[in-house]
């Protein structure tokens, strides 16, 4: 059993990470800016409303815990604007897993993000430049940071999300001769994060899940 902190867990995987975390027994603080409105109740759940860019808030958060899962979106009205939620997020939060001694961290950014657009074909690249260009370029920030950190990181990049079930049928792609765009359910996405809190056999590493 581990105490495992969620930043982002009022919706979609985050929400579902909190599900899965406590179903396998971990003790889970649910950090976001409405947690007091997620309609969980567990003895092992404590519901923290806080935000992501507030660095007292994060720091507080973060406090006792043996692993944190961070997972950020933002809406579809902020992707024609410069986005910077992602980076500005990751650095008060490395600093803040620094600060109490907190290690372990596995992050969402997506298939798209750091070196993994490389492997997208150019049909594929140009539409995704348009629409998620914005929030990418932001997330490759995020990782550069990731990496540069003395965490015990992995980084986690689903590509299209569905509200699929759970299924435990995805692939985690580690070799980038294999990386490709893929369709994921944000239920099985949390599986995989949830497994991650205990399995160290992906640190450092960015698969792509599909």
């Amino acid at each position: 059993m581990a105490r495992v902190l969620i930043i982002g867990a009022s919706r979609g995987i985050g929400l579902e990470a909190v599900r899965q975390a406590l179903d396998a027994g971990h003790k889970v603080r649910a950090f976001a800016r409405s947690a007091g409105r997620i309609d969980l109740s567990h003895p092992a759940l404590e519901k923290v409303n806080g935000d992501a860019l507030a660095s007292a808030d994060v720091a507080a958060a973060a406090k006792g815990v043996d692993a944190i899962i961070q997972v950020l979106g933002v809406g579809a009205g902020q992707l024609f604007r410069p986005v910077r939620l992602f980076s500005d997020a990751t650095r008060i939060l490395v600093a803040a897993m620094a600060a109490v001694g907190v290690r372990r961290l596995i992050a969402v950014t997506g298939y798209g993000a750091g070196e993994s657009r490389s492997s997208m074909s150019l049909l594929q690249r140009v539409p995704f430049q348009v629409l998620l260009g914005r929030a990418y370029d932001d997330k490759d920030v995020q990782e550069r940071l990731i990496r540069a950190s003395p965490l015990d990181w992995t980084i986690v990049r689903p590509g299209a999300l569905t509200n699929g079930p759970r299924t435990g049928r995805y692939r985690v792609l580690v070799d980038p001769a294999t990386w490709r765009y893929g369709v994921i359910s944000r239920a099985d996405v949390a599986d995989f994060l949830v497994k991650q809190i205990e399995d160290r056999s992906l640190l450092r590493q960015a698969p792509v899940l599909a």
